[in-house]
């Protein structure tokens, strides 16, 4: 393989595939290069829930309120009907400082569009029953949250992307980056391009650094969520429980179909240790589930930032390199607001966002 295109896009999860088809829906020709399937990396290793609250995190949230109308306009554009089930989002507050964060933060995430409010111990309660004696304060409860299908936004991009003239290439690893002469490597030849956009996920940070880009991206961190057996018909009666976040441990939990899926953090080397500590959480959270058996339902490497503030911006060129990559977690609640991003820097629009919060530069990272 030896071409040329005006824009490679390294990465098929769903931000480059966004990025491919927002770029190819404006007439760009595009060529997007994927180590392995599409979706494969860090899109897989989901827990299939849109959100737009952050918690702390106005810029995310920004990003996400985007991104959830884009989610609920599918149908649409690019043409296809999402599984989208509002369930909400609950984040338990057993400390007063966790509350006066909250309130701290409310004025940049109403600023940023979020629906949050504070709500009491007791109203937490009747949103999830399944919440034990914690010593509960209050909790913040947003009702935009929603559980959707991972797989089915990254084929829909996919095919969104091919019907507007992307060309999407799989299992073609990128092996360099020469972003001043605006030549990508990889394992079939040479493509050149006016412009090399890196969503490259868990593979950033090497593929960045090649570029002579320097990003403060944290080293790829493995993910594990893991699956309960199946619940009692005494839970799986209740009405549907939010998307549930207990910030003193990092315990979260959904429904999924009659279990719970539950993450906690990253397990580290030591992966028995942390699912001990897992089901400890469960049953201090939830006594109801105590003893409970659990299993791994997915793993998978997920990309990094060190404010877990995803990367987005560019330098210009010719050719031009941009980057959307460090989404932390993020990536499926800010994908579509990243594909109209990297598409509105490249074709030099207003994004009608501050860019400058997500590029790389002092205000991230405190160098010049």
């Amino acid at each position: 393989m030896s071409a040329g295109t005006r824009v490679v896009v390294i990465g098929g999860g769903v931000i480059g595939l966004s990025i491919a088809f927002h770029l190819a829906e404006a007439g760009v020709e595009v060529t997007l290069l994927e180590r392995g399937a599409l979706g494969s990396g860090s899109s897989r290793a989901t827990a299939d829930v849109v959100r737009s609250y952050f918690a702390g995190n106005p810029v995310s949230s920004a990003l996400a309120v985007r991104s959830l109308a884009a989610y609920r306009a599918f149908p649409t554009r690019p043409g296809t009907r999402l599984p989208l089930r509002r369930v909400g989002y609950l984040v338990l507050f057993t400390e007063a400082e966790q509350v006066a964060a909250y309130q701290a933060d409310l004025p940049a995430q109403q600023a940023a569009g979020v629906d949050v409010e504070l709500i009491t111990a007791e109203e937490a309660r009747r949103h999830n029953p399944l919440i034990g004696d914690l010593p509960l304060v209050a909790a913040a409860y947003s009702p935009d949250a929603y559980v959707s299908d991972t797989t089915a936004i990254v084929t829909a991009y996919a095919q969104a992307a091919e019907r507007a003239g992307a060309v999407l290439r799989t299992g073609c690893p990128v092996t360099a980056i020469d972003s001043e002469a605006g030549r990508v490597q990889t394992a079939d030849g040479e493509i050149s391009a006016d412009a090399i956009v890196c969503a490259a996920g868990a593979w950033s940070a090497s593929l960045i650094r090649c570029a002579g880009v320097d990003m403060p991206l944290t080293e790829p961190i493995e993910q594990e969520l893991l699956t309960t057996d199946p619940l009692p018909r005494t839970v799986l009666d209740r009405p549907e429980v939010p998307v549930t976040v207990h910030p003193a441990s990092g315990l979260l939990i959904r429904l999924r179909e009659d279990r719970l899926l539950i993450g906690m953090g990253y397990p580290g080397p030591d992966r028995e240790s942390w699912r001990r500590e897992v089901a400890e959480r469960v049953a201090e959270v939830y006594p109801g589930l105590a003893g409970i058996g659990l299993h791994t339902a997915v793993t998978g490497l997920r990309d990094a930032s060190p404010d877990k503030t995803a990367f987005i911006g560019h330098q210009p060129g010719p050719p031009a390199f941009l980057y959307a990559t460090g989404f932390s977690g993020h990536g499926l609640c800010n994908a579509p607001a990243a594909g109209e991003l990297v598409r509105d820097l490249y074709l030099d629009r207003d994004p009608g966002l501050d860019v400058a919060a997500l590029a790389i530069g002092s205000r991230r990272t405190g160098q010049p």
